[in-house]
């Protein structure tokens, strides 16, 4: 049994600590003079902006600082009096993992995509525990046990890519929790996983904490998250700490102007209740009536199968229904939200019906069926349909500045001359929240968020009529996300913009839609008006994920 957090020395303190990155101008603080304890038992959240330096501060932590970019100027770190922050590379190895672990983002690229589970478990139990053969397999094996991962013997056999995004992460939950850390760093564990998924892993990690007594940073945006899981909070703002305490004083009687500004950004479900549609953040309404317009977006019978082709030997495809039999249509000027778990065929559905998977039945995007069009035919669609991917990293050329990859949607269409282009990329910058100067910059100089935002304005470039986005501010925090969804929503209103809008944050969902689909196995199996699926849901699985939503309020969370 752990002991109270209130009366526990420090495992970890963190006093004073300054981080400087390397610029060509010289050396610039991104973090300054960061101080918080972590107690025994406890789960300490660290909440701000992306860019505010959690991240920063956790790399600080596990001697993880890209010594080529930061450098920790000054302050300490120690972990129950030993000094971290001095430590040598070798030393510092067996600390990592050993006696602090980090659970990262990214699952999959966390893990190596060419070693079997297994191999990657046994690897850090080998490393830090000195186990061998049979007895590491063995420690993996109960560890993939302890996190609840289905069939744990096959698991150990098979690759990240056969996994889903809940259990890849719950295999880096279990890789941490391996060598029983006396501290664990969870940066952003649930950011990527749907609602029922992410209280799954919530409630893992709170029975984890109880089982192995490791004291636990958790790093997020979603303040929900942070009323569920906080003994404690941390909340930063430009590298700096501006206020930190208890998570009832914190949510209920906020001292700085910046928590009261996040938590006024918290999306909360069921804000909208007894409304029809979105709100209204615009002055100029669309001209003319959206209802009585066609559709943008048609969709008929839509089918989209995964698998394998025939081989050698054998004639018969193996091949499974990733989406079955979707229609729906959208209005210029209107939301479908489609929402469901990982799985559920949402993203497959977003590529489909821009053309960028295989598919049967009938697209129609602003009347054009989209079927028979080669990728020559498809070019001038592809000005009118624009997407907004999940992963922004990956979405941007990393070798290009983020100028010229905001304006390259308007080279390849014609839009503009030179001078022109440069003036609607920086208006897009600011319209995203970031200023005309990062035109000048590189995706990696960016934080996650930042790189969504840019996602974002490069799909607004052509001034396209839909727009399918993908899960597009999954990534982003909570006051950054709410400038973002209303700016989609004032672009919406001036522009007559159609959204097919992906993502398992059900209260964004909810803000955002007109219409609401809810996705499982591939199937629509609800659909209706944004009011009657919210307040009047039919299904039981739309009830299930609409009660797996976090809330923003610690005094009403239950108790593990």
């Amino acid at each position: 049994m752990t002991a109270s957090p209130s009366a526990s020395p420090p495992v970890l303190s963190v006093d004073r600590l300054c981080v400087d990155a390397r610029t060509p101008e010289g050396a610039r603080r991104v973090l300054d003079e960061v101080s918080f304890d972590l107690k025994l038992g406890e789960t300490l959240c660290i909440a701000g902006e992306s860019g505010s330096g959690k991240s920063v501060t956790s790399l600080a932590i596990m001697g993880l600082l890209p010594k080529a970019s930061l450098r920790i100027a000054s302050g300490s770190i120690e972990l129950e009096g030993r000094e971290l922050s001095r430590l040598s590379n070798s030393a510092m190895r067996s600390v990592r993992g050993g006696d602090v672990a980090m659970v990262f983002q990214e699952p999959m690229t966390s893990l190596n995509p060419v070693m079997s589970i297994g191999a990657q478990l046994t690897e850090a139990i080998r490393e830090h525990q000195g186990s061998e053969g049979i007895s590491a397999e063995a420690v993996a094996l109960r560890m993939l046990d302890a996190v609840h991962i289905t069939e744990p013997a096959r698991r150990l056999t098979q690759y990240p890519h056969e996994l889903s995004g809940g259990m890849r992460q719950r295999v880096m939950i279990a890789m941490a929790l391996s060598c029983r850390p006396k501290v664990l760093i969870a940066d952003e564990p649930t950011t990527a996983l749907d609602v029922t998924v992410q209280a799954q892993i919530l409630k893992l990690m709170k029975e984890l904490k109880q089982e192995f007594g490791a004291s636990i940073i958790l790093i997020t945006h979603d303040m929900g998250v942070v009323a569920q899981m906080a003994d404690r909070v941390v909340i930063m703002q430009h590298g700096r700490v501006v206020e930190q305490g208890g998570v009832l004083p914190i949510f209920e009687t906020p001292k700085a102007p910046y928590t009261r500004e996040l938590l006024a950004a918290v999306p909360r479900l069921g804000a909208y209740a007894g409304t029809d549609g979105p709100p209204r953040v615009g002055s100029e309404p669309l001209a003319g009536n959206p209802e009585t317009a066609s559709p943008v977006l048609s969709v008929r019978g839509l089918e989209v199968y995964y698998g394998k082709k025939a081989g050698w030997f054998s004639k018969v495809k193996e091949s499974r229904p990733a989406v079955s039999d979707v229609s729906f249509e959208i209005l210029p000027g209107q939301t479908l939200g489609l929402v469901g778990e990982s799985g559920s065929g949402k993203s497959t559905t977003g590529k489909a019906v821009l053309g960028l998977v295989p598919f049967s039945g009938e697209v129609l995007v602003d009347g054009r069926d989209i079927g028979p069009l080669s990728q020559r035919q498809m070019r001038p669609v592809r000005r009118s349909a624009q997407m907004i991917f999940q992963d922004p990293y990956a979405s941007l050329d990393p070798r290009m500045a983020v100028g010229a990859a905001i304006a390259e949607p308007m080279i390849i269409h014609g839009i503009g001359n030179r001078s022109e282009q440069d003036d609607r990329v920086a208006d897009l910058l600011r319209r995203v929240g970031l200023g005309p100067d990062a035109a000048s910059r590189y995706p990696h100089e960016f934080s996650g968020g930042q790189r969504q935002r840019i996602c974002i304005a490069r799909a607004l470039a052509v001034n396209p009529k839909l727009i399918v986005a993908d899960e597009s501010v999954a990534a982003l925090d909570v006051s950054v996300r709410a400038r973002v969804l209303d700016l989609m929503l004032e672009l919406q209103e001036t522009m007559g913009l159609a959204y097919l809008f992906v993502s398992h944050d059900m209260a964004v969902i909810e803000r955002m839609s007109h219409h609401v689909a809810v996705m499982r196995g591939g199937r629509i199996v609800e659909m209706g008006t944004r009011r009657a699926v919210f307040e009047d849901p039919k299904e039981p699985y739309t009830r299930a994920l609409m009660a797996a939503v976090p809330i923003p309020d610690p005094a009403l969370r239950a108790v593990a």
